[in-house]
């Protein structure tokens, strides 16, 4: 008896023969180990964010010239006997930073700044290690997206150039007879900006590891393009701030001006300009660095506020509370650091004030990626 067939079968044609249905170019690139590599891009954060919290403590305690050398590779060790000990506190004896500032230390005095160096240092080679590990892993595994291994390739080189940089500015500072006793201000905002390039990356990666290519490009249609233009223009600032405050850190200016709204009782510090040539009181003039870190700290404020207020617009629940922790991130920095002037930057304030403004940097860049990638929620403010 014959088989009955279904309805629209097609005669003739065998099973095996049938098309199977490809998926479309939006499905492509969701593949690799997207949540794997997302798991060690945020260990790079956590990495990248303590080594700039253990940059900011080496500098507030002046223990970046302690190792006069660049060793990448036998500098891993530290000092393994007295005689080691005794010969690197020797070579920090011939700088200027000893000769004129530290001339009263002890070997004792010495092993607390140069632990705090090396750690700084050590940090580095860890992170250039998992960074590493992680990328020929997922490589050799053929575990990348499409389209992800320059990404990723990137990170990398930019922790290499950040090495070299760390060591360019390291150097500025290790002089016999010039009377120099700090590194370049400017080469440590350099090495700072760079840190904080190198997380935002990161950050940018991980939110972007976090949702689907389909997801994705449908999100990207609803993008609000002034509140990103906005959030853009917000994150450039934050920046550029980040780099003053470098400057400021570089010659411990946070620590000659300690009344507030004032600077020794007037608006403008006295003798903002007694350097010659005039423009080195840009960066080197404490009283000229830190009114200018101030200014722009009103100014980042009042920015922020209009930023927020727009962000408040968004037709997207996630994306306006992203803009809220912005502001509310932002003003406490405000007071945070107000509270660091006062108490003339001791170490636990100063490194707070740091840390504040990674977390500021971080909540900025969330809130342009909302801006840009909106999140669909349904009516009751639920994904749907």
């Amino acid at each position: 008896m014959a088989e009955k067939r279904k309805l629209f079968e097609e005669v003739g044609t065998p099973e095996a023969a049938r098309p199977v249905v490809a998926t479309g170019v939006i499905d492509r690139g969701q593949g690799g180990a997207r949540g794997a590599i997302r798991i060690w891009l945020m260990i790079l954060f956590a990495l990248v964010f303590v080594m700039i919290a253990v940059g900011g403590a080496t500098r507030l305690t002046d223990s970046g010239l302690s190792i006069t050398e660049w060793r990448p590779i036998t500098g891993a060790l530290p000092p393994m006997n007295d005689a080691d000990w005794q010969s690197e506190f020797a070579k920090y004896q011939e700088i200027d930073e000893f000769q004129v500032q530290n001339s009263w230390m002890q070997l004792a005095d010495f092993k607390r700044i140069y632990w705090w160096e090396w750690g700084h240092r050590q940090l580095g080679r860890v992170i250039g290690l998992v960074w590493a590990m992680g990328f020929f892993w997922f490589l050799l595994r053929k575990q990348i997206p499409t389209g992800w291994t320059g990404r990723l390739l990137l990170l990398g080189a930019l922790g290499g150039a950040q090495g070299a940089i760390g060591w360019w500015m390291v150097a500025s500072g290790i002089t016999t007879g010039a009377g120099t006793t700090d590194v370049a201000s400017y080469r440590l905002a350099t090495h700072l900006g760079l840190a904080f390039v190198i997380l935002g990356f990161i950050t940018w990666y991980t939110l972007m590891l976090g949702r689907s290519e389909r997801d994705l490009m449908q999100a990207r249609r609803a993008k609000e393009n002034r509140q990103f233009g906005l959030a853009t223009g917000l994150l450039h600032f934050a920046f550029l701030q980040i780099l003053i405050g470098a400057l400021v850190a570089g010659i411990d200016a946070g620590r000659y001006f300690v009344d507030w709204p004032l600077m020794q009782g007037q608006f403008f510090p006295p003798d903002a300009f007694d350097l010659t040539p005039g423009w080195r009181n840009f960066f080197e003039n404490p009283g000229l660095v830190q009114f200018i870190h101030r200014v722009m700290g009103y100014l980042l404020l009042a920015f922020g506020i209009v930023v927020w207020l727009r962000g408040r617009k968004s037709a997207h629940p996630h994306t306006r509370f992203a803009f809220n922790a912005v502001m509310a991130a932002l003003a406490l920095q405000v007071v945070l650091g107000i509270t660091t002037v006062l108490y003339a930057a001791p170490v636990h304030i100063a490194l707070c004030h740091q840390a504040l403004a990674v977390v500021l940097w971080v909540l900025i860049l969330r809130a342009r990626f909302l801006s840009a990638y909106p999140i669909a929620t349904s009516l009751r403010g639920t994904k749907p």
